[in-house]
């Protein structure tokens, strides 16, 4: 039985897993979207939720989003042309 395999491995050891979604979150931080497999964008959501969610509760006054959660968006594109992944954008979504 496969238990406890809800997570995607990559192909990486841990720490290499740990710098791909660091690296995936501080682009999609700095750019706003980012466009990537659909696996790693649906990895990467939960990662990115949980920075936004703690840097809301720090109670800095740039963050004015009333938004409880649903901080991104993935939306599903076509196949990248080379190895035929799924690809997909993943963007934040602007709060105004």
């Amino acid at each position: 039985m496969r238990h406890h395999d809800k997570n995607r491995k990559f192909g990486r050891v841990k720490s290499q897993r740990e710098a791909l979604l660091a690296s995936l979150a501080k682009g999609l931080l700095l750019h706003g979207r980012i466009r990537t497999t659909e696996a790693r964008a649906k990895e990467i959501r939960p990662y990115v939720e949980r920075l936004i969610t703690k840097t809301r509760s720090t109670k800095t006054p740039h963050v004015a989003s009333t938004r409880n959660g649903g901080y991104t968006r993935i939306i599903k594109t076509s196949s990248r042309k080379s190895d035929g992944s799924k690809m997909a954008y993943i963007e934040i979504i602007d709060a105004k």
